[in-house]
């Protein structure tokens, strides 16, 4: 095992999503010759010595363990739970497979944060809980509870947890932009991705 892996953190690939505005499976989308869900895969097995795969059809190249959705409505949380469940660790690094400007750096910097319920960064359009550390234990417990309730927001698990909501500044990645953070959700912004 490569001792440069961090043991205490498991990275989880959330891979579920409906892809309703893009019209196709975004994890098995390519940029640079890379297929998202195996780019992400990858980027989590080089940081983390547990690396999980939550929903969806990851590609056959990713790296991790496969983990299937829990019961409940197709939407994040339900990965969330999934991803939290499955999490070996008692923290999970939590990213979605639709942001493939993800960087080592910024991962790093989560993880490196003093520890809380949960660590999300933060830009301007927000906060982004589908790239952020959680304690798993207090984390699944409000999680489980707001899916079998109903509440599907991650905003409202965050408003249930201790949350630390960082910038790029913070994490003294302000060299960065926010672009680690772009969302592509359209072929409209697919195609802006690909001419960058």
């Amino acid at each position: 095992m490569d001792s440069s892996l961090l043991g205490n953190v498991t990275g989880a690939l959330l891979l579920g999503g409906e892809s309703k505005r893009m019209g196709r499976d975004k994890a098995h989308l390519e940029w640079q010759g890379e297929v998202w869900s195996t780019r992400a895969a990858n980027l989590l097995a080089s940081l983390f010595t547990e690396t999980v795969l939550v929903g969806g059809t990851p590609d056959q190249n990713a790296p991790g363990r496969r983990v299937s959705d829990p019961a409940g409505p197709q939407c994040a949380l339900r990965g969330f739970v999934g991803a939290l469940d499955a999490a070996t660790s008692s923290r999970v690094l939590v990213v979605a497979t639709d942001l493939p400007l993800l960087c080592a750096d910024l991962l790093l910097a989560l993880c490196a944060w003093p520890e809380n319920d949960a660590v999300v960064p933060k830009d301007d359009q927000g906060v982004q809980p589908l790239c952020a550390i959680y304690r798993r234990d207090p984390c699944l417990e409000v999680a489980r509870a707001n899916l079998e309730s109903g509440r599907l927001s991650m905003r409202d698990l965050l408003a249930n947890v201790e949350c630390s909501r960082v910038t790029f500044a913070d994490l003294g990645l302000s060299d960065l932009g926010d672009a680690p953070l772009t969302n592509i959700n359209t072929p409209e912004e697919l195609a802006t991705l690909e001419v960058s």
